[in-house]
Order: C-alpha cells, then sequence, then structure tokens
C-alpha cells in the first residue's frame, strides 16, 4: 500500500466538497488487485490505523480527484485555435481535411500518443473521446490509452452522408466496424467503447437504425453525439428529420438515448426535451469554451436541475480553446452567468469543480452505480486517478491563495488562476505519471 500527506480534497453525494487540511490517502488493491482508495480522512484519526507504513508526505499542496472529460476529439487536437465564422464552416475549412489524414495508422498513433499525454499533464485521467471515421484512429486511441492504464473511451464516428471524401464512411461497413471495435476493445482492461454518430444531419435513417440496434445489443457500451448546439444545426436537422419532435428526440426515436448515452453541448432545449433527457438517463457534457468560441450560445443549468438531468463538464478540444479543467471551469462560470438568454446564476466553485470529477463520472455511470466502476472522487472504494495540485504554482495565484478564508474562495482562485501549472503530478491507477515523477 502508499500513503499521501497532504490537504485532501472529495466529494459528498450531495454535490458538496469535503476537505481536509491536513489529510491522509491510502492506496492499496481491492479484491480483485485494483488499486483503489482504501483510507481517506484526517491524518491524526487515520495515521495510527496503518503503522509501519511509509507515508510520502507533500506540505502545501492539495490531493485531488482526477478530472473527467465528457467530450473531446482527439482527431482536432492540432485544429485548436483555428479561425472560423461559426461550427459548419469550421467543420468544413479546418475539422475534416484534418481529419482525414487517419486513415493512415503511424499519424493517427502520433497523434493519439501526444493527445493522451496532453490530457494527463492537465489532470485529466478519464475520457470520453471522439476518434474518427477510420478504425485505425480508434485502434490508435485504444491501444495509446492502455499503454498508459487510463480509463478511456473512444469510438470510431459514423458519418455517411454529408461528409468530404476522405472521412464518409459507407453505412454497411460502418456498422460491421463499429461491432468488430466494440468487441475487440470493449471492457479490455480500462476501456470502454462508445457508438458515436457524429451528429444526426450527418448519418442516414438507416445508420442511425443500425446504431440503435448496436446500442440494444451492446447496452454496457456508452453512446455519444452532439445535439441542439446552434439554430443553424437544429434547423437542418428538423429537414433532414421531420418526424421528430425535436433534434433531440431523433436520437431517442433511433433507439439512442439510454443510460451511458452523452450528449455534447444541449443549448436550445425546451422542457420537453430536457425531461426526455431525465426519463431515458442520457447525459449532456456542458462544452463551455466551445460554445463561447463557436458563439453557439449558453448552456441553461438552472433548466437542467429544475427537470433533473445529468450534466458534466466537458473541454470539446479542438472546439474548445483548452485542454485545461480551469479554463473549462471558468468559462462555465461565465455561460451560468450569462442571464440574458436564460435565467443567470452564480455557480458556486464546489459546484463547478464537482461537474469536473464526480458530476461527469456520475453522467458516465462510473459512480459505483450497480457494481460499475466509481471515478471521479477520493472516497473509499474509488478507482486511484487523482493530481497534486501546487496552490502556489504561480507568484498571483500564490498570493492569492494565500489570502483565502474558506473553501471557496480557495477553489475559485484556482478556478480563476490556475492552469496546467497547477497540475504538479497525476497518478492513473495508483502510479505517478510520468513513471520519473514516483514520490
Amino acid at each position: 500500500m502508499k500513503a499521501y500527506r497532504a490537504a485532501i480534497l472529495r466529494f459528498a453525494d450531495d454535490r458538496t466538497a469535503l476537505y481536509e487540511e491536513d489529510g491522509l490517502l491510502v492506496i492499496g488493491p481491492d479484491a480483485q488487485g485494483q488499486p483503489v482508495v482504501r483510507a481517506v480522512g484526517p491524518y491524526r484519526e487515520l495515521v495510527d490505523r496503518f503503522p509501519g507504513l511509509s507515508i510520502t508526505h507533500f506540505p502545501g499542496r492539495i490531493l485531488a480527484p482526477g478530472f473527467v472529460d465528457l467530450h473531446i476529439h482527439c482527431p482536432q487536437t492540432d485544429v485548436i485555435g483555428s479561425p472560423a465564422e461559426g461550427l459548419l464552416p469550421w467543420l468544413e475549412n479546418y475539422t475534416f481535411p484534418h481529419e482525414s489524414r487517419f486513415h493512415d495508422g503511424e499519424y493517427a498513433t502520433e497523434v493519439a500518443s501526444f493527445f493522451l499525454d496532453e490530457l494527463l499533464r492537465h489532470g485529466v485521467t478519464t475520457a470520453l473521446a471522439f476518434a474518427t471515421s477510420h478504425p485505425s484512429s480508434v485502434d490508435a486511441l485504444f491501444q495509446q490509452a492502455q499503454q498508459r492504464r487510463l480509463r478511456f473511451i473512444t469510438g470510431k464516428v459514423l458519418q455517411d452522408r454529408f461528409s468530404p471524401d476522405g472521412v464518409r464512411d459507407q453505412t454497411e461497413q460502418s456498422l460491421i466496424d463499429t461491432e468488430a471495435l466494440i468487441q475487440r476493445w470493449h471492457g479490455v482492461d480500462r476501456l470502454g467503447y462508445a457508438i458515436t454518430p457524429r451528429f444526426a444531419p450527418t448519418s442516414t435513417p438507416e445508420q442511425l437504425h443500425g446504431a440503435g440496434e448496436l446500442a440494444a445489443r451492446y447496452p454496457q457500451v456508452w453512446v455519444q453525439s452532439h445535439v441542439a448546439e446552434n439554430l443553424a444545426e437544429i434547423a437542418w436537422a428538423r429537414e433532414l428529420f421531420p418526424q421528430s419532435r425535436s433534434y433531440l428526440a431523433t436520437y431517442a426515436d433511433f433507439g439512442l438515448m439510454r443510460d451511458r448515452s452523452v450528449y455534447a453541448h444541449c443549448i436550445h432545449f425546451d422542457d420537453d426535451d430536457r425531461a426526455l433527457m431525465r426519463e431515458t438517463g442520457a447525459a449532456a457534457a456542458v462544452s463551455p469554451t466551445s460554445n463561447l468560441f463557436l458563439g453557439s450560445g449558453f448552456f441553461d443549468y438552472q433548466g437542467a436541475d429544475r427537470v433533473g438531468y445529468r450534466y458534466g463538464l466537458a473541454s470539446d478540444v479542438g472546439g474548445g480553446t483548452s485542454f485545461s479543467p480551469f479554463h473549462t471551469m471558468l468559462a462555465a462560470y461565465y455561460v451560468g452567468r450569462e442571464g440574458q438568454t436564460k435565467p443567470g446564476l452564480s455557480l458556486s466553485p464546489q459546484h463547478l469543480w464537482w461537474q469536473h470529477t464526480a458530476g461527469a463520472a456520475a453522467a458516465l455511470g462510473l459512480a459505483g452505480e450497480q457494481g460499475a466502476p466509481s471515478i471521479g472522487n477520493l472516497n473509499p472504494g474509488c478507482e486511484a486517478d487523482f493530481v497534486l495540485l501546487n496552490p502556489q504554482a504561480t507568484p498571483l495565484l500564490a498570493r492569492k491563495t494565500a489570502q483565502a478564508r474558506n473553501l471557496d474562495e480557495l477553489l475559485f482562485s484556482l478556478i480563476v488562476l490556475g492552469d496546467d501549472r497547477v497540475i504538479e503530478r497525476t497518478a492513473v491507477a495508483g502510479q505517478w505519471w510520468p513513471a520519473q515523477a514516483a514520490g
């Protein structure tokens, strides 16, 4: 077993933070030999329970759950920061040309390796990611994630129409490839598969129907797509699927809304859409830096909580502007505050942090429900994915955090002023990454 002494941040079931200024985190194997949190709490209360155990002390540092990114595009790593007039021009001019390169397995592997290292450098230990329409891009991502022992979910993009040569797939073959990838990768080590229609307009009804059949055949895999991101996209979807009550309902009509379904954006919803999310168990991946960058709109937090469906935070790189969870949490605060197009509210620092850890884990169905692994937290039994934070990482941050009078002020200082420099170390499955960071 391993033990670490530092300040410790984790979350209770009611979304509130639990914080020990002088805490002890003990990591050891569970019954299956997997590294999990064996004990956590005040140092003074736990230390005598583990006599003889070597304890690594991190004075002035904070141990916190690894971040969970609910929606990100690996092949858009090199598209981040590209200027565009909006979503559809951005896809046409940047995203699709770049994604067409992922038929090359060596290229896909190089990008996947950089992408996963960048996630870990920013403290992200679990992600639900898009690959491309090429099976080789999925294999590359899974192989690289497996080497890093990550809990990682991805899938081949389905897009058999309204897509250029190089990324457009063939309906029947796309479904055959998807099932083969599910059987090859889902449940291997800490990996999971996601059935991945890009978004409803770029799939024929036949492809969506086949995806829904696969979702029914493999209920333990995930489903991921985009919905209701901007008004032009919504109008296009309504033209293509006039029989559906709404853009969101299109996915339900094809059997693609259930537990473990995650839809990015979910901005332009009415209460019927919100109720459909709640009733089917689907979750929203809130992508605030992307929505601000592309001018898509503002996620309605008040509406989501009033109707009661699950959500968590996502970077959406490359539409989003940063891998950093701190930048994403700050953008979510801006989005929550906007009160012209929806009710405005101030999201608490604890709630912002919860959205990117335990809340995102719950949205994935990975918060320990029904025997599923538990991630995104540091409570006993949770998988041992965590980060070591340095609240003195920059002079301004050190000055600000030294004046924090309570936990909210400390967390908000990190959210507003933090970046990758705050992430001093990242631990995956109980091991520091990279290996030379061991302590």
